[in-house]
Parts: structure tokens; sequence; C-alpha cells
């Protein structure tokens, strides 16, 4: 049995994100948890034709039932960005949020694979990470930072660029998953040569700050939610083909590096080794990490792109880390 539970299952990503996941042939139980409204988002899903059984869980009373024996815990709780709140904004209301669902996956279901939405990925994957460590079922494999939806944002951009499809357009995004931390590599893509520098950095800007583009468009009633959930559940569906013993399975998302001592030691050539987590091109396995591959080649652009990102990307390292390390649970 192959059961997922999408914590924030209610909310404005959980709820199509559970929606695509109920599509998929590989989940025979799809559980979802929130602090509301869960039983309905469930029945509703329920109705649709497709193998797996749906349960809705509320509050954290049936927290243990909704993990217990989950393979994939995928976690989109917390709070929107809305216009004019800053990432410190928003990292002061979800990390509290993170935490408490760390410890309930750290208690419930130790051995899934953690899939964190929430935003600020670059220190809400930190946060699971120390809540497992002080609850010793730590495994760096198997925690990732869902950094998807920047690399369909650059898929989707660049191709209207080059005239390529984006469906099949590949474009490496590494780094972090906000701003300035987030790190496209055109240069190693095919056709990005015909454009002009300044398309490439108006380009490279527009991957970065795509979220705003979205909250702007809302007018205060949102972010991106619907793209993200695309995005959240073409990782998930990645995750469970690795599972599943398919091979070949490379996806970019945010891990500690240790997950692959060795594969990282070429990235840590770049970054320095004191970037403990990093977006990178990951091969997955059955086991979540099977490789972490090396960043590649660089144009002198993306060389001032990695010198801007790595002192606020470390600084988000800290800041996520330090609300536990630096607290008692």
């Amino acid at each position: 049995m192959v059961k997922v539970t999408v914590c924030g299952a209610a909310g404005g990503i959980g709820q199509p994100l559970s929606l695509l996941l109920k599509q998929s042939p590989l989940i025979s139980h799809l559980s979802l948890f929130d602090i509301v409204n869960t039983p309905g988002v469930a029945a509703d899903l329920s109705h649709i034709n497709s193998a797996s059984k749906v349960t809705g869980h509320v509050g954290n009373e049936q927290m243990e039932e909704a993990l217990k024996d989950s393979t994939i815990v995928v976690i989109p709780a917390g709070v929107p960005r809305k216009p004019g709140m800053t990432r410190d904004d928003l990292f002061k209301i979800n990390a509290g949020i993170i935490r408490d669902l760390a410890v309930g996956v750290a208690k419930y279901a130790p051995k899934a694979f953690v899939l964190v939405i929430s935003n600020p990925v670059n220190s809400t994957v930190p946060i699971v990470s120390e809540v497992f460590k002080k609850h010793g079922v730590y495994d760096a494999k198997k925690i990732f930072g869902v950094t998807t939806l920047d690399i369909v944002r650059a898929s989707t951009f660049v191709s209207e660029l080059i005239s390529a499809d984006p469906a099949q357009l590949k474009v490496p995004v590494v780094g972090g998953h906000s701003g300035v931390t987030i790190l496209p590599l055109l240069s190693q893509v095919d056709g990005t040569n015909k454009l002009t520098q300044e398309q490439v950095e108006q380009v490279t800007h527009r991957i970065q700050f795509g979220g705003d583009e979205v909250v702007k468009a809302k007018a205060g009633t949102g972010s991106a939610t619907l793209s993200m959930a695309f995005a959240g559940a073409r990782f998930t569906l990645a995750v469970l083909d690795a599972i599943n013993g398919k091979s070949g399975v490379v996806e970019c998302t945010y891990v500690n590096l240790e997950a692959d001592a060795e594969g990282a030691k070429a990235i840590k050539q770049v970054v320095g080794d004191d970037v403990a987590y990093f977006s990178a091109q990951v091969e997955l396995g059955k086991e979540g990490v099977a490789k972490i591959n090396a960043i590649g080649s660089l144009s002198d652009f993306e060389k001032k792109l990695f010198e801007a990102a790595l002192p606020e990307l470390k600084g988000n390292i800290v800041k996520g880390a330090s609300f536990i390390t630096d607290a008692k649970l």
C-alpha cells in the first residue's frame, strides 16, 4: 500500500494538489490533514473514479491517524504571501506551523519521505531536519524542499523566448527557492545562445520573482496556488516513480548536501563548505536521494548570480535551523 498524506489539504495549494494526486494509480490511500474542512474535501475527492481511497482528518487529535503508515508526507500548510509581506513576515507565521507538523511526522511517520512546499523553503526544510534530529529519526536522503515551481516557470518563460516546447524544455534551476537565491542556469540550455544579454537578465529576474507577478495579479486575494499545486504533484509523482524502481528520475530539489556527501563535493567547490542546504539536480531512488549531481559550467553572469545568492541563502538556513536548535520542543 502507498499512502500519501497532504498536510494543509484544505488550503489554496492543498486542494488542487490533492485533486492532482487523486488521479495517480500509484497512490492507494490519499490522506488529507488540516485544521479545518478536510472531511468535505475528502468527500468531494472520493467521488472521483480512481483507485485511491481518500480520508479526511482534522486537528491535532486526528494527526496520528492521518500520518501513520505514510509513504510520503507532502506539506503545503501555512499562510500564503500577500502584497507587502516580506519573507521574514512569512517566516514568523509559517515556522511554528511547520515545526508542529514536523513533530507529528517524526512521531507518527518517521520513515516517510517528507516533501516541504511551505515557504520560505530555504528555512522550513532546515526546521524539519532539526526536528527530526531532535527525535532521533533524521535521514537526510528523505527530506526535500520542493523547488519544482521554479523549474516549471523557467521552462515556460524560456520556451517563449526560444520557441521551444515548454513541456520538453529542461532548465536547471539551483540554489534556493526565493528571490536572488533562485539560480536558473540558462547557459546550459540549448537555444539560449540566441538570446541577448538583456533577454537573459530579464528572464532570469522573471524566474526569480515570478511569485511576485502572481501575487500582484491576484491583487491581494492570494499567491501562486494552482501552479504550485501542479509543481508539487509533479515532484511527488517523481518520488513515487523512483520508489517504485524507475531509474533515471532526476529533479531539481532543495536538500541537505550530506544526503550524498560524495556527490556534493563538486557543489561545495563552487558554493563553499559552509552551505549545508542547496537545490541541485538530484537523482531519486528507492531510498530518496540517490545522487546529487554537479552544478556544471557557469557563465560569467551566472557566477555573479551565485555571489549575490550565497549570503542570503546561508542566512536563511541558519534562521530555520536556529528556530529549532535554540528552542525547547
